[in-house]
């Protein structure tokens, strides 16, 4: 059932998603480029920083850091509101609370960005400011359990992802069209790299938690340190990086054809129903 009143909200959901899907399209690329290069991954600092030399490399930070805070309004209100109908049972109340979540991690990334634009000594990108968040947090009164918490909602929404890429799920909140129907293989994978990232993401919060160590908290730097360290590392992150590129096509599928079950037509036939 439509919700008239927060029609406005589309649109940020669109912003948001492109922005996330440039980002991730900039990290994989530059990523994978750097690895044929026989360098390593670029995590997100890294990305933003090569971003900000290249040509019109400020007018994509101020799209991408745009798209993220946009990116974050949205889970915030979708989170809130449940206006995809997660519902309220436990798996609906851990998916909602990992939207929130995610969204929040994206605004660390996103002010990162703008910070780039807007002040020439920012200092290191996106991942430090998860440390510098973390510890914070942990400075704050109970803040180390507030961190074990965020964690264990990072934990769920990266076994949420994994779970709608095993259950294709993610079908019934795309309208179906020529592209979606073809390219469905794609952006399952896509959407299982970002579980796994997500995943190791809230590990490492808890690993944080539960040592009182900010430092090790991280974010896809991190992520990408670790895989790079264990057997055929540099195999996985290569496999990795190709996932989020398919990753960064289901955002941006998303931006253009993803319905919101209280706020879309609902005449519109989902990729589920067409495929089913």
């Amino acid at each position: 059932m439509a919700t008239d009143k927060m029609n406005w909200a589309l649109p940020v959901m669109r912003l948001g998603y492109a922005g996330r899907g440039l980002t991730y399209l900039a990290i994989a690329g530059l990523s994978l480029w750097a690895i044929s290069q026989g360098g390593d991954a670029q995590g997100t600092s890294a990305a933003l920083r090569q971003i900000e030399t290249s040509p019109f490399g400020m007018i994509i930070l101020l799209i991408i850091g745009a798209g993220l805070l946009s990116y974050t309004l949205w889970r915030v209100i979708d989170g809130v509101a449940d206006l995809e109908e997660e519902g309220s049972d436990a798996t609906g109340i851990i998916g909602r609370a990992g939207m929130i979540t995610t969204g929040l991690i994206h605004a660390a990334i996103g002010i990162a960005a703008l910070t780039l634009v807007f002040r020439r000594d920012s200092g290191d990108g996106g991942n430090s400011r998860i440390v510098q968040a973390t510890e914070t947090i942990m400075s704050a009164p109970f803040g180390v359990w507030l961190v074990g918490i965020a964690g264990l909602l990072t934990l769920g929404s990266g076994l949420y992802y994994l779970h709608k890429a095993w259950s294709r799920s993610y079908r019934q909140k795309l309208a179906a069209n020529h592209f979606t129907t073809h390219w469905d293989g794609l952006l399952r994978l896509g959407v299982a790299a970002q579980g796994i990232v997500v995943t190791i993401i809230g590990v490492f919060l808890i690993y944080a938690f539960w040592v009182n160590d900010a430092d090790q908290a991280g974010g896809l730097d991190q992520t990408f340190d670790w895989l790079s360290d264990q057997v055929y590392g540099q195999i996985l992150v290569t496999f990795l990086c190709v996932g989020l590129l398919g990753f960064a096509l289901f955002l941006f599928v998303n931006a253009a054809y993803r319905t919101v079950p209280r706020l879309s037509d609902p005449d519109i036939k989902s990729l589920a129903d067409e495929l089913r």
